[in-house]
């Protein structure tokens, strides 16, 4: 069974280790890749492992996500932590724009509480800044859905620091949820500190960077039109060579001992601090059951620094999303 970690100073305590439920409903794979049947039995089989941290979000299919979990979990509510995030508004061809306008909050909630089949969720995060509603006002909304009983701790999502202050005055932030991994580094200088001087804790996702850390790749041409990483800058022509040697690294610590690489890019993150919680997604139990294995593996402090020369920022080459995505993170 995997351990518990603390999230934040608030009282939040979650598995060492989460699933990410996105790719159960989009992103990664073709539709035809995507079987309810197999993403109930992973689900399934997460809480019998004890990787009780759940990861969704409105935005996920849209909406069919939470519906996937509220599914699955019926008659198990009480087995998970539940983390799912608001933030967009949507048209017919799916994200419209951003909106964290208080009473749209409070409507979004309401619809994942419908669509997840619950009266309380765990963890509620802004999904993606709203640079045109003060943060304050937004997590006065959130708070109050706290006060109301229908949300328990609060979190962010890819937000800048000024950002994060400004939040945890109104209430307190118990989760930053951002990429961090061996190949995406940009939170270490700034944002993991203050974090720690604010005692929130950081859910790290994409911890296999998207896949590539697993070995187990292919160029960007190569996948689906509607496959994340047929976009992704560091999939492509010369990144992708470049990539591939810088993380040969993890291939050959995996090779020493005995993991996958994936299973050693995820070790590297749990060594990172105990107020640190990757939430890896997959839609398969193979492969969720290689991720919870991660936990049990050890790296000594000369693994942990090879690693981190090895993938240093600034090796990583390409940028990390395209310019419209980058437009929406708030650093």
């Amino acid at each position: 069974m995997l351990p518990s970690r603390a999230l934040g100073s608030q009282g939040l305590t979650v598995s060492a280790l989460g699933l990410g439920c996105m790719g159960m409903s989009q992103s990664y794979g073709t539709a035809q890749e995507r079987d309810e049947v197999e993403s109930v039995a992973t689900l399934h089989r997460a809480l019998e492992l004890g990787c009780t941290f759940l990861d969704t979000a409105e935005a996920y299919g849209p909406f069919t996500n939470e519906e996937l979990l509220g599914r699955a979990l019926r008659g198990r509510r009480e087995q998970v932590t539940l983390a799912t995030k608001f933030g967009f508004r949507f048209g017919e061809g799916g994200i419209a724009g951003v909106d964290s306008r208080p009473e749209h909050v409070r409507e979004a909630v309401e619809a994942s509480l419908r669509r997840l089949q619950t009266e309380c969720i765990d963890l509620l995060y802004q999904h993606r800044l709203d640079p045109t509603v003060p943060i304050e006002e937004t997590v006065g909304a959130m708070s109050d859905l706290v006060r109301d009983g229908k949300v328990r701790f609060l979190g962010l999502s890819e937000v800048g620091e000024a950002t994060i202050r400004r939040a945890h005055a109104v209430h307190p932030i118990s989760a930053l949820q951002s990429e961090y991994s061996l190949w995406e580094r940009n939170l270490e200088p700034q944002i993991i500190p203050l974090l720690r001087e604010l005692g929130i804790g950081l859910v790290a996702f994409s911890p296999l960077g998207r896949g590539f850390l697993t070995g187990a790749v292919k160029r960007a041409e190569e996948y689906p039109a509607d496959d994340f990483r047929r976009n992704d800058p560091r999939y492509q022509g010369e990144n992708f060579d470049a990539n591939m040697r810088a993380a040969q690294t993890v291939r050959d610590v995996a090779a020493g001992k005995g993991a996958t690489p994936g299973q050693i890019a995820l070790a590297w993150l749990l060594h990172k601090g105990l107020d640190i919680v990757p939430i890896p997604g997959t839609k398969r139990r193979s492969y969720l059951e290689e991720n919870v294995a991660a936990a049990a593996i050890a790296l000594d402090a000369d693994e942990v620094a090879r690693l981190d020369a090895a993938l240093a920022p600034g090796v990583v080459a390409g940028p990390r999303y395209s310019a419209r995505q980058m437009a929406m993170i708030d650093r």
